[in-house]
């Protein structure tokens, strides 16, 4: 579990045969659980420098894999000590989105990201969802996109503040939306799915 708070801005030092080779100062043990721009991935290997972490063929098949190089987001999995902060994030990653337009405010920036209109269902207004693995609050959605506000110390603490038009980023929607929905389709018809009409019809009826 993560909390969409990043610890650290590592660096790849390589990524061949599904291998990721990242350069830290976090002290990582082998099988710890640590989220790479927003993938939770185990780590297999340590050394002076940093670790190495696995990919799976599912997640290869949903990440942008051109974004592991470079600067990257790191959080290792919170612990029970931790100060709870954030929100609660799997490191699961729901689809990519795309930055479709950026504009600076007086006390931040406005970013525009499009995403695929079956994943709005789970992208809630005034909500949270996490880009690339930083938790952030959602403005507004639209049908094929959605609005969030960055002030400058996030844009200052994450990579976010070098994204320009078209970049592509990892998105974990809402995880009580996803939950929501699941339960709702599966009690009333495992055949049909649910849109946000339906729950509130569904909430009128209480």
């Amino acid at each position: 579990m993560f909390t969409g708070l990043i610890r650290e801005i590592g660096r790849v030092k390589g990524y061949r045969n599904n291998i990721l080779s990242i350069s830290s100062k976090h002290p990582a043990k082998i099988g710890d659980s640590i989220a790479v721009n927003g993938i939770c991935l185990t780590v297999i290997k340590t050394h002076p420098e940093g670790f190495e972490l696995e990919l799976a063929d599912e997640t290869r098949s949903i990440i942008d894999e051109s974004k592991l190089k470079g600067e990257v987001h790191i959080e290792p999995a919170m612990q029970l000590s931790d100060r709870f902060e954030g929100h609660i994030l799997q490191g699961h990653i729901d689809c990519i989105g795309e930055v479709l337009s950026i504009t600076k405010r007086t006390n931040g920036v406005d970013y525009i990201i499009g995403v695929e209109p079956q994943y709005t269902t789970y992208i809630v207004p005034k909500g949270s969802i996490a880009i690339d693995g930083v938790s952030l609050t959602v403005n507004d959605v639209y049908d094929r996109s959605f609005r969030l506000t960055i002030i400058p110390h996030t844009l200052n603490q994450t990579l976010i503040r070098h994204y320009t038009k078209g970049t592509k980023v990892n998105i974990e929607t809402d995880l009580f939306a996803r939950y929501l929905e699941h339960i709702l389709v599966r009690r009333l018809n495992p055949k049909k799915s649910l849109d946000w009409s339906d729950i509130d019809a569904i909430s009128m009826g209480y």
